[in-house]
């Protein structure tokens, strides 16, 4: 178990490293593009290696967004490395942490815990080089920088929870919310440009979105019809 959380908490190190570097370097649409590629990840890591299966709806909306997200790394003016490597660093951490016997609050503290050192390590080094940010920038941006700690650990213990107790398809699905909301940021509030493909193999995705959930969302119905009938 501590190795399989070691491994949990390399994995997240380094999607956060990457979203942090492409949302302060003007990649933020890219890192979007990972995380719509996510979902679609983590229903090819459940229907492969955890036997879990889809109705037809569900793989109608799969297909939908796969072409979606195919459309997307089509039209991109470069290859799309920020997007692959944070679905699958998250996608593979999702599957970990769904085999971890361990609960949400107690794996994800000692995950911090593992990642502590090394982390300490790398911010000594940058600090002997004057490349440190925190403590250099006034008390406005440490409290900042301090607050990205709450704001990152309350939605991964819930994503801990969550992944026990879902599917990793319908878990995968669900993280369609996030890449949502950072494309509406990129767009309207750091002003990344987008152009009439990107924005039509985002609508493809939306969809697949919304089909899958129908899908999804019926077959729910009939296992609690089921389940009235017992």
């Amino acid at each position: 178990m501590l190795a399989r959380l070691a491994l949990a908490a390399l994995l997240v190190s380094i999607n956060w490293l990457t979203y942090v570097w492409a949302v302060t370097h003007g990649r933020t649409l890219d890192a979007s593009l990972g995380y719509f590629l996510l979902p679609l990840f983590n229903v090819a890591l459940g229907v492969l290696l955890l036997g879990e299966r889809l109705t037809r709806g569900e793989w109608i909306g799969v297909m939908l967004a796969a072409l979606g997200v195919g459309y997307l790394a089509l039209v991109s003016p470069r290859l799309p490395w920020v997007a692959l490597v944070l679905a699958a660093s998250f996608g593979v951490y999702g599957l970990v942490k769904k085999q971890t016997e361990l609960p949400a609050a107690e794996g994800m503290a000692l995950e911090t815990g593992l990642i502590a050192l090394p982390a300490l390590a790398v911010l000594g080094w940058l600090a002997t080089r004057g490349q440190l940010a925190f403590g250099q920038a006034g008390a406005g941006t440490d409290a900042l920088l301090i607050s990205t700690g709450l704001m990152t650990t309350v939605p991964l213990v819930a994503f801990a929870v969550a992944a026990r107790r879902l599917t990793l398809a319908a878990l995968g699905m669900l993280q369609y919310i996030s890449p949502t909301l950072q494309f509406l940021l990129g767009v309207f509030v750091l002003h990344e440009p987008v152009d009439a493909q990107r924005l039509a193999g985002f609508a493809a995705v939306w969809l697949g979105l919304l089909v899958f959930s129908a899908g999804a969302y019926r077959r729910h119905r009939t296992r609690l019809r089921h389940a009235n009938a017992a």
